[in-house]
């Protein structure tokens, strides 16, 4: 399974990293939301099956990176789990609605991100062969 990590912080992807990859996931990481629509565009039929997005970045936030995806056909199938300090839930409310999967807020522990990944039926670790 392959995951993509976009956070414009460099320690966070790191630690979003270490922990999807300990769970048996692939990552590919970017910085912002347009690079993450490059990342997707240079996997073409390899595409990840979770994105983790942080609402707060440069260039392309995380909510218009969810609303570009969902307008993306090729792109739908692809679960997005916002991962963000963003924690008021009329924001919560706006990534679910533009068609977010899951919503984790930062700093969150490592247990927290099993039960997202559990509750989407995408942790590694449990899926039945």
């Amino acid at each position: 399974m392959q995951a993509l990590v976009i956070d414009d912080s460099r320690t966070m992807r790191i630690v979003l990293r270490r922990q999807l990859e300990q769970l048996g996931y692939a990552v590919l990481e970017a910085a912002d939301g347009q690079q993450a629509l490059e990342v997707l565009e240079a996997h073409g039929d390899s595409l990840p099956v979770l994105a983790t997005v942080d609402w707060n970045m440069p260039v392309m936030n995380g909510l218009e990176f969810v609303k570009a995806v969902r307008a993306e056909p090729g792109l739908r199938d692809l679960t997005l789990m916002m991962v963000t300090t963003e924690a008021e839930h009329g924001q919560i409310v706006r990534a679910l609605a533009a068609g977010a999967h899951e919503y984790l807020i930062k700093p969150f522990t490592g247990e927290a991100l099993v039960d997202k990944l559990d509750y989407l039926g995408l942790n590694p670790q449990r899926s039945v062969a």
